[in-house]
């Protein structure tokens, strides 16, 4: 798909997309630390939880981290009117996880592979500082 299709796409679909990404990408990563699967599973909460990405996605936006492109995809995906509810999640931690998944879904989609890992690299980072791991 080249990019302005994905662009067009609407932030729930480009959520649904990244959050598969994202979470595989963080599985691998915790794979190569060669751990327990019961060790990844709960380290991996820390990444995929709406907190995580909410975090990295604020600091992100914050720092200047995103292209201008990027940080209004993940403010239009951010904004989108969901027809679903957080469960055990703040509403409004859960809308920017939703915009953080929907850019990871559009690098994705636009095959845009070197922005994405760097995208996922420095939120890893961010989560990682933010646990003082």
């Amino acid at each position: 798909m080249d990019r302005t299709e994905a662009y067009r796409l609407n932030g729930s679909s480009l959520a649904y997309i990244g959050d598969a990404v994202y979470e595989l990408a963080i599985r691998e990563m915790l794979m190569k630390r060669g751990k327990d699967a019961g060790k990844m599973h709960h380290d991996a909460i820390r990444y995929v939880s709406s907190n995580g990405q909410a975090r990295a996605a604020k600091k992100m936006c914050n720092d200047g981290f995103l292209t201008e492109e990027e940080e209004k995809l993940l403010k239009r995906a951010r904004n989108h009117r969901a027809t679903s509810k957080p469960q055990n999640a703040d509403p409004r931690l859960y809308k920017w996880a939703t915009g953080f998944e929907a850019l990871i879904g559009f690098l994705h989609l636009a095959e845009d592979k070197e922005r994405l890992d760097a995208v996922i690299e420095e939120a890893i980072r961010i989560i990682r500082e933010s646990r003082n791991e």
